[in-house]
């Protein structure tokens, strides 16, 4: 998989160096208060730099309001984990994950957006303009598009990250034709384990569900599909102790959990289905978020308060697509840039530049 590396942006000490100017461009016609160190604060901040931060910044971008993007220190999204994408649009041959985000970054950086890439640590929603802070920095704006993703849960298994892309994937809908004739594992027990199972059966010959216990959590609707689908067969009270394979994956070794004895099962793909996280810590104090952790949105991309916007995967657990993300973070951008003219804060002209 290639690994792009970007350049991190350093702070003085006191926070006052050239540096930290070239990242703090002045905002346009704020009209809340300046932050104690004078500066004025941005019109926007997007937190996240998957497809929906990146697709944001370069809506943003090209309507001046010069966002600056907390992207992390692992910048780029779940997409960074992806080698083959064959599903976005605009890409007939397919392009590599890490490769189609560094397009986005780098057009969202020929229209002026700015990049910290360093993780945020905390934000407050409770005054404005808003305060986030990430890598011992503050940077206050008028508004904010979280757009953080969700992270899918991984094993923990140190073959299975060496071999993600090359067999290990955590996305059926995403990676599925790859493995046209081919034999699968998908490991879990709801409703996204089985859903992915029988979506594998398009395209693969066999398909075995592991799940650690003997029965599964998901509806009985999903269940009584698995079952009757003559493709897919089970694997319960088994657990994953390893994944098999030097350059692709050829097989898992299984333990059972309840004698303890392990058996090797071939297999060219194993697909994780155990559940996402949704990357909301910072904002639970803030925003509102549902039975699953996930943000909740209020008018297609707004939150609980007000200039602070939501886009892509921290809010998103029915599609988890690049291309839903996108939009998302299109969506997001034009809100946010409205939000910020209805405050008086930006002028009408830049609508143009959509």
């Amino acid at each position: 998989m290639t690994q792009i590396k970007y350049p991190t942006i350093a702070f003085a000490d006191d926070g006052s160096s050239a540096v930290a100017d070239a990242v703090t461009p002045q905002a346009g016609h704020g009209n809340g208060a300046a932050p104690a160190d004078g500066s004025q604060p941005h019109q926007l901040v997007i937190v996240g730099s998957g497809p929906a931060g990146l697709t944001a910044a370069i809506y943003a971008a090209r309507a001046n309001l010069k966002p600056i993007v907390i992207a992390g220190y692992a910048p780029g999204g779940q997409l960074m984990l992806t080698s083959d994408v064959e599903n976005y649009p605009g890409f007939p041959d397919g392009i590599q994950g890490p490769e189609l985000m560094d397009l986005f970054r780098r057009q969202a950086e020929r229209f002026g957006a700015t990049f910290m890439d360093v993780d945020l640590d905390r934000v407050d929603f409770g005054k404005k303009p808003f305060s986030l802070w990430a890598g011992d920095q503050e940077v206050t704006s008028h508004s904010v598009i979280v757009a953080t993703g969700a992270s899918a849960l991984w094993l923990g298994l140190d073959n299975e990250t060496r071999l993600r892309g090359r067999g290990v994937s955590a996305c059926a809908t995403c990676d599925g034709f790859f493995f046209r004739g081919k034999k699968v594992a998908v490991v879990g027990g709801g409703d996204t384990a089985l859903e992915e199972a029988t979506f594998l059966t398009r395209f693969a010959t066999d398909v075995v569900i592991v799940h650690r216990r003997d029965a599964f959590r998901g509806s009985k609707i999903m269940q009584t599909r698995a079952m009757d689908n003559p493709k897919i067969t089970f694997a319960l009270n088994k657990e994953v102790a390893d994944v098999l394979g030097e350059d692709v994956v050829n097989g898992i070794r299984l333990r059972d959990t309840v004698t303890g004895e392990e058996s090797n099962l071939e297999t060219d793909g194993v697909f994780l289905a155990i559940g996402y996280r949704p990357n909301t810590e910072a904002f639970k104090e803030w925003l509102t978020v549902d039975e699953k952790g996930y943000l909740v949105v209020r008018d297609e991309t707004r939150s609980d308060v007000d200039g602070v916007f939501i886009a892509g995967d921290v809010h998103d657990h029915r599609y988890r697509q690049a291309v839903t993300a996108a939009a998302d973070g299109c969506k997001a951008a034009i809100d946010a840039e409205r939000w910020l003219e209805s405050q008086g804060i930006t002028q009408g002209a830049t609508a143009a530049a959509w």
